[in-house]
């Protein structure tokens, strides 16, 4: 793309200031901000003004796997996972595009050290789980890790560093998420750098895009791959190709299921996974009715009880099926920095829009899915916040509790 073509798009598109700076770079910058306009997908700032409060059908709890039901059909269920395991049918996606900036840590997440007399970085205890499961299997199964543009150097020399974990390098494909502009309140996208466009990722729901974009799906033609666990890297006790649960998804006939866990109490901050007109939904705690989160059944618990974990299995049929559906976008209220008046400028207080997918918005794709319910102590121990709840303390305990020599 040349000057006058770029010029001539962002006019179009009212977003011509993003030229103010052109005359001061030299070629090579240059180059780098015209090839980013011309990757722009404009098609996104149509979601600024949208209403973000969501309409919902009819509403109704989720049948579930219950923590009785597996230990009475355990013995079935990992028979089936760990043949699907074997016979190289499954792979991994672990979710790692953030940074620990809200645990006051400047590196990608998963670097993140939750050890006390030893050091324990949390992708260290996420590799363990996946070596473990891949050992009763007797095979290794692909782990794909998605990284961000901002931490994918740091991502894969840690990796490097470490040599993988003992986890073998060939296995291990990581991938850039795709990313969209950020832009202001009224709706001008940002310059990061006068010759560089804001972007960001384009939130969790991108993963099977991204990967597809990254070329890597041709590992999963290559293997006949027919499922995908997808989980986050926030969960240091998150089980990974759990054969129970690939089993479990297999037998059920769903194209999908979620770990759950049973929540605390009515106003626990976790997306509640039922049905909306039939198929499966999640609903964010902050969007379902304070009538329907408090509603409880005739045993007196809680009618919608299930909380998702970020622990998905996803049927590759399926998810080729619907690759032509577009996700929703939801804004994300951020402080953007960006250049101003020729200078950097870093917000102390929200000034723009992100533009996110989530992968929740994937469930309901899918037709149908499995609620899978495991006890909140053995897997789920979230690395949230610097202190309190679902911080570095609180998963320490569970993982001593769990038997990890932190």
């Amino acid at each position: 793309m040349n000057y006058e073509r770029a010029k001539e798009i962002l006019t179009e598109h009212k977003q011509a200031h993003l030229l103010d700076y052109y005359d001061e770079l030299d070629g090579d910058a240059r180059k780098l901000l015209l090839s980013d306009i011309e990757k722009l997908d404009f098609s996104v700032l149509k979601n600024i003004g949208r209403t973000s409060a969501s309409k919902y059908g009819e509403i109704r709890p989720i049948p579930a796997v219950t923590l009785n039901d597996v230990a009475l059909k355990k013995d079935g269920y990992e028979k089936e996972g760990l043949k699907l395991l074997k016979s190289r049918k499954v792979a991994a996606v672990l979710l790692a595009g953030g940074q620990g900036t809200r645990l006051g840590f400047d590196k990608p997440k998963g670097m993140f050290d939750v050890g006390v007399t030893e050091s324990r970085s949390i992708f260290s205890l996420l590799i363990d789980n996946a070596i473990s499961v891949a050992k009763r299997a007797g095979v290794y199964f692909p782990l794909f890790i998605m990284t961000s543009t901002k931490n994918n150097a740091d991502t894969v020399n840690f990796f490097k560093q470490n040599a993988y974990f003992g986890y073998p390098e060939e296995e291990i494909h990581f991938f850039i998420q795709n990313t969209e502009p950020a832009c202001s309140f009224d709706g001008k996208i940002f310059l990061d750098e006068k010759y560089k466009i804001s972007q960001s990722p384009n939130g969790n729901g991108g993963w099977y895009s991204s990967l597809k974009s990254s070329g890597l799906d041709r590992i999963l033609k290559e293997n006949k791959i027919e499922w995908i666990n997808v989980f986050g890297v926030d969960n240091v006790l998150q089980k990974i190709c759990d054969p129970a649960f690939i089993g479990a998804t297999a037998l059920s006939g769903c194209n999908c299921a979620s770990k759950v866990v049973k929540k605390t109490c009515a106003e626990e901050k976790v997306g509640v996974l039922c049905e909306e007109d039939g198929k499966p939904s999640i609903i964010e705690y902050y969007e379902m009715p304070k009538s329907l989160l408090e509603l409880r059944g005739s045993d007196g618990e809680l009618a919608y009880r299930y909380g998702v974990i970020l622990n998905y299995l996803f049927s590759v049929e399926k998810l080729n099926d619907i690759t032509h559906c577009e996700l929703p976008y939801h804004l994300a209220e951020k402080a953007i920095p960006h250049i101003a008046y020729g200078k950097k400028v870093n917000p102390g207080k929200p000034n723009g829009y992100k533009f996110e997918t989530l992968v929740v918005d994937m469930v309901r794709l899918m037709d149908s899915c499995l609620a899978y319910e495991v006890e909140r102590e053995k897997e789920f121990a979230p690395v949230k916040n610097k202190e309190g709840v679902d911080s570095a303390f609180t998963a320490r305990e569970l993982l001593r509790k769990n038997g990890y020599v932190i």
